[in-house]
């Protein structure tokens, strides 16, 4: 059989509200959710051993090849699906590695559609999803990469939305943070709740409209990400004294920072402008869906 691809988009938080702390520790989120033009790219070479080659512009920093995601996402199919046939992985690693952007989980999810198409299973088998939530709690979203809400620790999607295409520019000051010591800073108690503003029931389809929405719901873990990665506050400084930049956020637990503009074109002038300010850090200009 031949060798199967599939991109692995971004997955961008164009809000993120922690609404609390369960007794459990682990934080429940509501966040709307979109996947970016920019993205890894995952090869499944059926009828190979499970192993996992990781190559691209960022692969030194994409961790040991037996702690990736992707083959973790290969071991929760086979116990979903017994007698699954895997094969060997190679991950062309484009994304910045623990930036806020859902990269790992978004392997994964490509390694799941891969191994389903391998296996002859129908894009929403429920196994799927088994293997998904078992993977990573951004796994699911990640499954069928479109926008929608999601609740809960990640468990709970949302029907896609129709959102409006937005130009975007996508921006890594080159600065790890990692997720847990995000919420760690964030400082919930086990129990405790916190406070906010509720996502509205629908979404207007209409850009500008839909700006003003976000702007109405913070992401929750930019100030602790911004006290752990000061950098942070700077590319986002960077982005809003921009002309073209129309709303400008930072994506998950960070460090990367996205700002939303009425144009591609003018995303990409904004691109090459923070390029040309900061060559070293990862600047991309896409469009979010």
């Amino acid at each position: 059989m031949d060798m199967l691809r599939a991109r692995a988009p971004a997955k961008i938080n164009l809000t993120l509200r922690v609404t609390g702390r369960r007794a459990d520790g682990f934080h429940d989120l509501a966040s709307l959710v979109a996947f970016a033009g920019a993205g890894d790219l995952l090869t499944l070479i059926p009828e190979c051993p499970l192993s996992l080659a990781v190559a691209g512009p960022t692969a030194a920093l994409a961790g040991a090849d037996a702690d990736n995601l992707v083959l973790r996402a290969a071991r929760a199919f086979s116990e979903a699906v017994p007698e699954a046939r895997l094969g060997a992985f190679v991950l062309e690693k484009r994304l910045p590695v623990a930036a806020g952007l859902g990269g790992g989980s978004s392997d994964a999810a490509a390694a799941l559609r891969l191994l389903g198409a391998l296996n002859g299973l129908a894009p929403d088998d429920p196994r799927l999803f088994e293997a998904a939530r078992a993977t990573g709690s951004d796994v699911p979203v990640c499954l069928d990469p479109k926008a929608r809400m999601m609740t809960g620790v990640g468990d709970r999607l949302s029907a896609p939305l129709a959102l409006p295409l937005l130009p975007a520019v996508l921006v890594n000051c080159g600065v790890g943070v990692p997720t847990p010591a995000v919420f760690r800073a964030l400082g919930l108690a086990p129990g405790e709740d916190l406070p906010g503003p509720a996502h509205p029931p629908a979404l207007p389809r209409e850009r500008s409209a839909l700006a003003a929405v976000l702007a109405a719901i913070p992401n929750d873990l930019e100030p602790p990400a911004m006290r752990l990665a000061p950098e942070i506050a700077r590319a986002m400084g960077i982005l809003a004294a921009s002309p073209e930049a129309r709303f400008v956020r930072m994506s998950g637990s960070g460090a990367t920072v996205f700002a939303l503009t009425d144009t591609c074109r003018t995303a990409a002038a904004l691109a090459r402008r923070v390029l040309a300010q900061e060559p070293t850090w990862w600047v991309k200009p896409t469009v979010l869906r």
